[in-house]
């Protein structure tokens, strides 16, 4: 398993902040409530979170693959 002793984070950590990110956002949580520490935790669990927020808004946006064909 790749970890990094010094920042104390490892793959799993990160995948696993990142989907809680999108998760939250999915469910109308609030970006500023993160609950992780570390610069780089925390930039997974955001990445996570901008997704989410962008799906959403592609979705209520109606701007998917159907509706760009034809």
């Amino acid at each position: 398993m790749a970890r990094d002793m010094k920042l104390g984070w490892d793959v799993e950590a990160l995948n696993k902040a990142y989907r809680q990110g999108y998760m939250a956002a999915s469910m109308g949580m609030d970006k500023t409530r993160c609950p992780y520490r570390g610069e780089v935790v925390i930039a997974a669990w955001e990445a996570g979170w901008d997704d989410a927020d962008h799906a959403v808004q592609r979705d209520r946006s109606g701007d998917d693959l159907f509706s760009r064909i034809a």
